[in-house]
């Protein structure tokens, strides 16, 4: 074939390849975080496992997302390979999510072998935040700003769809199967994502697989560490960085909470089965994660992301609210409710505020300043669960519920004024 009539390279951000490329990543972080954070922790608890046991298992696999902006200075620093500038680093990633996977087969596949579980999927969180940060940083690099919002739904309905084919999947082969079973059907799914991250470049000179880098001529100037390191301390100084951070803490917090909460009241007061609680959580994310993601997604791409925050937030608000006093009058379905709606509106929220952050993180340190933002979200996750483990059951449900109802009408209030998160102008839709 000559040269002339070659086919042209698959190009991320500029073919319609970008957003199926992105879902698979996506999905198979998701289909890890289903098993390690649902129906792991849902099959122990079945086994008698305590609060505390189960929440030291979520602080331990979540600990490394808290951890995710150490990654950005090292994907933007060194973006000089062949491979292309974000793309080593997701193939890196990805070969090291699917190693710390193989060392689950060393772990006995026993009852209240929780503990053990925990450092192994940690060190696969450790990879997955590189595999993100990469992800990202290809996202808000060569993605048009008009599209972000279907990019950002793409990323969660990828998260999402793979969380609840991960939790209900899973439910079922613990329990049948066990734990080898599980991590060999893991590393499988990774071994296929990675066909589409070997396919696609971010530019046409790219090599489909290299680990050389480029000369210093074709890289251009490489950033010195002093520049570096203020590119990584700045945004994190700043008055809207300080409260953005908070915000994402708060929201994220208050859902990790309540969805520890009420798993636990619900298998251990309630007598509802683990399997069927995973499958509850995992249909409700799923649908909220595709359809409504998508719709998000489109209303901040047309609209304006800030918008659609807010009338997710509000509705939230109203909603927690709602159960809260359900709870409190012993209405006996509202607490798998109150389950359900902590695994599927946190999806909208993050749909609705990524692309506006991802608007504000163009530039140079990009993969940094969106990692803070996503170490945000990851802290308050990790935090609303150690909060809930520490408490326990010593407060009624109704509590934790309604906490989470007025910090979601604090933020919502918080996103109708942009001035207080963000530098820049993020409001406005694209033309």
């Amino acid at each position: 074939m000559s040269a002339g009539r070659r086919r042209a390279p698959l190009l991320f951000g500029q073919t319609g390849w970008s957003f199926p490329f992105v879902f698979s990543l996506y999905a198979y972080q998701g289909l890890v975080a289903g098993f390690a954070l649902t129906a792991l922790p849902n099959h122990h608890a079945g086994l008698g496992a305590s609060a505390s046991e189960v929440a030291w298992h979520a602080v331990l696999v979540g600990l490394p997302w808290v951890l995710q902006p150490a990654w950005g200075p090292l994907v933007d620093r060194f973006g000089d390979f062949r491979m292309g500038r974000r793309r080593f680093w997701a193939v890196a990633a990805l070969a090291g999510s699917l190693a710390a996977l193989l060392f689950l087969f060393a772990v006995a596949d026993a009852p209240r072998e929780l503990g053990r579980t925990s450092p192994v999927l940690a060190a696969h969180s450790a990879f997955a935040c590189l595999l993100d940060t990469a992800v990202d940083g290809m996202i808000i690099d060569r993605v048009p700003p008009a599209k972000l919002g279907r990019a950002n739904a793409s990323t969660r309905a990828g998260f999402v769809s793979g969380i609840a084919v991960g939790a209900a999947v899973f439910a079922s082969v613990l329990p049948a199967h066990g734990l080898h079973a599980a991590a060999a059907l893991l590393a499988g799914a990774g071994a296929l994502v990675a066909v589409p991250l070997l396919l696609v470049r971010e530019d046409a000179a790219d090599a489909r697989f290299s680990l050389v880098r480029r000369p210093a001529r074709e890289a251009g100037a490489r950033p010195e560490r002093r520049v570096l390191l203020r590119r990584f301390l700045a945004p994190m100084l700043r008055r809207q960085a300080l409260v953005l951070t908070a915000f994402c803490i708060a929201v994220e917090g208050a859902v990790a909470a309540v969805q520890l909460r009420t798993g636990l009241e619900l298998i251990q007061k309630r007598a509802w089965d683990a399997e069927a609680l995973s499958r509850l959580q995992a249909a409700l994310g799923l649908l909220s994660g595709t359809l409504g993601a998508f719709a998000v997604g489109w209303w901040s791409d047309r609209l304006g992301a800030l918008r659609g925050l807010f009338a997710v937030l509000l509705f939230s608000a109203a909603a927690y609210a709602a159960v809260a006093a359900l709870l409190a009058g012993g209405w006996a379905h509202a607490a798998p409710l109150a389950a359900g709606m902590a695994s599927a509106l946190p999806v909208l929220a993050f749909v609705a505020l990524a692309p506006a952050v991802m608007r504000a993180s163009r530039g140079p340190g990009a993969a940094t300043r969106f990692a803070l933002f996503m170490a945000a979200l990851n802290l308050g996750g990790v935090g609303g669960s150690a909060l809930a483990g520490a408490v326990g059951t010593g407060l009624p449900l109704w509590a934790p519920v309604l906490a989470a109802g007025c910090v979601f009408a604090c933020c919502a209030a918080l996103a109708r004024r942009p001035h207080l998160l963000f530098r820049r102008r993020v409001e406005a839709a694209p033309a």
